[in-house]
């Protein structure tokens, strides 16, 4: 049985969420909740499992730890058959890994750092040393990443191509959380950027990953 350390709405663990949903196979992980706004993160106990205090993380029978949302997705893909989220052919792999990078920097990435810098985040008993401007600066990057995913889906149904993958999860969990809490929305005329979103919502791994648990 896997354990998956999870803070359900936020972006990174919501795509291990979509991933496991996607692989059909939430009913072999246990879940524990992580509650980062108390900073349930930074305790001993689990920097003992991941020295980074991040989340997601999963640890496997043997006891082993892997953090870090890429490499997690990276195991879940490989480790159970289905849908192939991170490519079969060397060059689908490259491209879904360039794209996949590109939603982190461009969108989860630079909407966290507004929401950590620029909002009171999860707190200020959490968010030490903001820097205001910082933030702000990561708000023009994350409009300016919807502008740049809205033009690569006026070609093409996906993030990475012609098939859902990773990628898809990565932008579409970042939108969700841009949306949630700093309250940024996509602006209405990115209307291939709104139709992808329409439909990534509609597959049932979205579905049955949607929800948020209220920490706040």
């Amino acid at each position: 049985m896997l354990t998956f350390y999870d803070s359900h709405g936020l972006p990174n663990p919501d795509r291990v969420r979509i991933a496991l949903e996607e692989k059909g196979v939430m009913d072999q992980v246990t879940v524990k909740q992580v509650n980062l706004w108390k900073g349930e993160h930074r305790t001993e106990a689990f920097r003992a499992l991941n020295p980074s205090v991040t989340i997601p993380l999963i640890v496997l029978d043997d006891g082993t730890a892997i953090s870090e949302t890429t490499a997690i997705t990276e195991y879940i893909d490989h480790t159970f058959p289905g849908i192939r989220l991170t490519g079969e052919t060397a060059r689908e792999r490259a491209i879904i890994h360039m794209m996949q990078r590109r939603g982190e920097q461009k969108i989860v990435d630079a909407i966290g750092a507004y929401f950590h810098h620029a909002t009171p985040g999860f707190g200020p008993g959490i968010e030490l040393n903001q820097n205001k401007a910082w933030g702000e600066a990561h708000l023009v990057k994350t409009l300016d990443g919807m502008r740049y995913f809205d033009r690569v889906l006026q070609s093409q149904p996906y993030i990475a191509g012609a098939r859902f993958s990773m990628a898809d999860i990565t932008v579409y969990t970042g939108l969700n959380f841009s949306e949630t809490y700093p309250k940024v929305v996509v602006p209405r005329d990115l209307t291939a950027l709104g139709d992808w979103r329409a439909r990534i919502a509609e597959r049932p791994s979205s579905k049955a990953a949607a929800g948020e648990t209220d920490f706040t």
